[in-house]
């Protein structure tokens, strides 16, 4: 492939000590001298510029904008001895918000409008259908979602796979005067950190990769079950719940309100709350949101641990709710997506911590508003992934997913359902490997044992599959170890990210503190 020209960055003054530039990126790598698009970047330079090591590029997961969460809830969690010494950096991916976006409509209000009456958008991201009718409905609504987006949307459709973004990444790196590429990857950010180490694997500096998609599983061209099944996401659900749920029935009321005084009663007592909810939905908190089968468990489990307590509490409105058909007081957190980076491969695409709390005081940078959609996931999603292609086909994949992964299954499999039409040819650009190129440097993998989000066998794989990689094994709950930090995993973090050196071999961190203390 030929080399694409090195953009020039003309780096502002953006509000909060940030810097913002954009670049000018091909949009096909094999005709870098055709058309461009633009990539819109943010970074804050290193405090202790005389020490300054480089650049360290950030991508927190979703897939999803990073930008606009950049200065308030990513840079200020960095630990400190990070920021002093690394410029931080982050750009949004092609596709999303301040880059060329994806826009299948003229504005989030005319989104919003077009999902108006239906239950599936979910604090942004789609809930799944329960019953035949809601799935019908689904069906035709996202047939509908996707063929507006092939009329409304060019060529970038067919270039916006990880892939691509990769590329946009090393030439960045290249626009920073990085020799080689420092990068921290999460969720989803793990499998872009993936791709990259394979394309450009003499360019791979310190790499660290925080609740890893499996290449392998993630790129397979096996269509038969969507990705989010085939890659254990349900499973990975699941077992965090009945983990939650267990620990709640070993707690007591004051330290987790859901305990039901056992683990057995407790989950016995989940069962329960969800068949009432699938009878009829509650509302709960102030202002009153509504409670339904699928936003609980959509919302569940938190992906940061130390919100468990709050969920209990939450979970126990709902309880208390259903049981008497009247409104339980609360802050209605059950009636809202979990907050956690990583969705799809998690829960929603939101903010939370990279590290221990650290300097405050950054604010939003100085950006005009930009669009965001759910389109911008999904065109990156469907040109990454292989998932049925018939609609037809997913109540039945539901359905027996359901059968050993109760709720969480449905949820996983009809999360890629638009996938099944999605209109462009992005699998054009999509990297199905090899993934086992051996890198300049190792590579780090954190997997925590009871991922909410991805399993932690993706983790184990992912150290597999690479050439030259460390896995990290820590002993906690929680999607990541950036949205739950570890004393022992962030020095190991800090040290590799620094000096380039490994946890011995076989090395498992032990969690902080349980998710439900004791009083």
């Amino acid at each position: 492939m030929p080399a694409a020209a090195v953009p020039k960055l003309a780096w502002a003054p953006c509000g909060g000590g940030m810097q913002c530039a954009t670049a000018r990126v091909p949009l096909d790598y094999r005709q870098p001298g055709g058309a461009k698009i633009t990539i819109q970047l943010i970074r804050h330079l290193a405090t202790d510029p005389a020490h300054r090591i480089g650049s360290l590029f950030i991508n927190i997961g979703g897939p999803s904008e990073q930008v606009d969460v950049f200065p308030e809830e990513v840079y200020p969690q960095v630990p400190a001895v990070l920021r002093a010494r690394y410029d931080i950096v982050t750009f949004d991916p092609r596709g999303f918000s301040h880059s060329t976006p994806i826009r299948c409509f003229s504005s989030e209000a005319a989104e919003a409008a077009f999902f108006a009456g239906t239950p599936f958008i979910f604090a942004g991201t789609p809930a799944f259908p329960v019953g035949a009718a809601q799935q019908a409905a689904f069906e035709r609504t996202f047939a509908r979602f996707d063929a507006l987006c092939g009329q409304r949307n060019g060529p970038l459709l067919g270039h916006d796979t990880s892939a691509d973004i990769a590329r946009d990444m090393d030439v960045l790196r290249q626009a920073v005067h990085d020799p080689v590429l420092s990068y921290y990857g999460i969720s989803y950010g793990t499998g872009l950190g993936e791709v990259y180490a394979n394309l450009f694997p003499g360019k791979v500096g310190h790499m660290l990769l925080d609740a890893s998609l499996d290449p392998v599983t993630w790129s397979s061209t096996d269509g038969t079950l969507p990705v989010q099944l085939r890659d254990g996401d349900g499973e990975a659900n699941a077992g965090a719940m009945t983990g939650f749920l267990t620990l709640c029935g070993q707690a007591s009321t004051s330290a987790c309100a859901f305990s039901a005084g056992s683990p057995a009663a407790t989950r016995a007592k989940w069962s329960m709350l969800l068949a009432r909810l699938l009878r009829h939905p509650v509302t709960i908190g102030s202002p009153p949101q509504a409670v339904t089968y699928a936003s609980v468990i959509t919302a569940a489990p938190p992906a940061q641990a130390a919100k468990w307590p709050r969920e209990a509490a939450e979970l126990q409105q709902a309880w208390i709710a259903s049981g008497t058909g009247t409104t339980a007081a609360g802050s209605g957190a059950v009636a809202q997506a979990a907050s956690g980076w990583g969705n799809p491969t998690g829960s929603g695409p939101a903010a939370g911590s990279v590290g221990p709390a650290a300097a405050a005081g950054t604010s939003a940078p100085a950006l005009p508003p930009a669009y965001k959609g759910i389109e911008q996931l999904y065109a990156l999603l469907c040109s990454d992934t292989s998932n049925p292609a018939n609609p037809g086909s997913y109540p039945a994949i539901a359905r027996n997913a359901a059968r050993s992964l109760g709720g969480f299954g449905p949820e996983e499999a009809w999360i890629d359902e638009p996938c099944a039409q999605w209109p462009g040819n992005g699998a054009q650009d999509r990297y199905t490997g090899p993934w086992n190129r051996p890198t300049a440097n190792p590579v780090l993998v954190f997997g925590n044992t009871g991922d909410t989000a991805v399993n932690y066998r993706d983790s184990v794989a992912t150290a597999r599959d690479l050439a030259n990689a460390r896995l990290l094994t820590i002993n906690q709950f929680g999607h990541s170890e950036a949205l739950n930090p570890d004393a022992c995993a962030t020095s190991y973090k800090v040290s590799y990210l620094l000096t380039g050196a490994l946890p011995p071999v076989g090395t498992v961190c032990q969690a902080d503190a349980p998710p439900f203390p004791a009083p």
